[in-house]
């Protein structure tokens, strides 16, 4: 009796043995499982995330668009270079700009923008790469945001370094009363002239290496207007090609600033417009007109008649 009584409870044992390692097999797999999450969550943002447009922390991973990116069109630049600044947008939000900060290699700002997002999600701007605030060759950065923090991105960029002249100078325009001022690196300029012919200012050069002619033009020297009697755009060639990275960095009422990146080895920079002011313009008008009114006040005092036939 006592051996079939043990024997039975054996069996039972182990029957309940069997029953019991399943249970414990999926609590074991069930603690791998959330163990596995938890570690994938600490370094991944969760699957929800990553399916959503919902805007993820800045260098977080995403499978998702970014929320904003930003490049230049070259990695390296040399004095003068026109630096081109590109980017998309994931949203449009209408009028709100996005903000760019570029700083040079100390951390100083160069330049803050508000530059317009179109409603293609896309910006674009430029800036000439040279100037006091660009004297020292490095790492310089550019920052955009758009909208909220979580809505920004950042590249680099290499600069070799810029020589800025002295200071402004000022200088001459042959045939006319009136003078223009400009500064330039690596270079100097000899001579501007204006050409009534094709209404445009040209400027003499002499350079050390590539470089940049910043000049300032009176709006009574030359101005480019469209037929509304708004601004145009100039056009400038460099010994005779055109010039597309010439740029006009300041326009006011009176004066309108270009900056004219030139390689070394340019001896002429031409200027065009729609109007240049005539050798001696308005003083010679001005001449013309008081000794006219004299002479024929002249006239009528002393009689003075001119003959009609010789």
């Amino acid at each position: 009796m006592d051996k079939k009584f043990k024997g039975l409870s054996l069996l039972v044992i182990m029957l309940g043995s069997i029953a019991v390692i399943p249970v414990f097999a999926d609590s074991n797999n069930s603690s791998a499982t959330n163990s596995t999450n938890s570690t994938m969550g600490g370094i991944y943002p969760p699957a929800h995330l990553l399916n959503s447009n919902q805007s993820l922390p800045i260098g977080a991973p995403s499978s998702g668009i970014l929320a904003v990116t930003v490049v230049t069109d070259k990695s390296s630049y040399n004095d003068g270079d026109k630096v081109l600044v590109s980017g998309t947008t994931r949203d449009y939000m209408g009028d709100t700009p996005l903000t760019l900060i570029l700083r040079n290699p100390v951390g100083n700002v160069i330049k803050v923008d508000q530059i317009t997002v179109g409603t293609d999600k896309t910006f674009s701007t430029s800036v000439i790469a040279t100037g006091a605030l660009w004297m020292q060759a490095g790492t310089y950065s550019i920052s955009v945001q758009y909208g909220s923090p979580d809505r920004s991105a950042k590249t680099t960029f290499q600069f070799s370094g810029s020589s800025v002249s002295s200071g402004p100078s000022t200088i001459p325009v042959d045939g006319t009363n009136s003078s223009i001022t400009y500064t330039i690196t690596n270079g100097k300029v000899l001579d501007i002239k204006a050409n009534t012919q094709s209404k445009s200012l040209i400027v003499t050069i002499q350079t050390t290496g590539d470089g940049l002619l910043t000049i300032t033009m009176p709006r009574t020297v030359i101005d480019a207007k469209k037929s509304d009697g708004t601004d145009d755009q100039f056009i400038v060639l460099n010994d005779g090609q055109q010039n597309g990275q010439a740029n006009e960095t300041m326009t006011t009422v009176t004066d309108r600033t270009l900056a004219i990146p030139f390689k070394n080895g340019t001896q002429q920079i031409e200027i065009v417009g729609t109007f240049v002011i005539p050798e001696f313009g308005p003083i010679a008008a001005l001449v013309l007109t008081i000794a006219i009114v004299s002479i024929v006040a002249i006239s009528k005092k002393t009689g003075l008649r001119f003959p009609t036939q010789f």
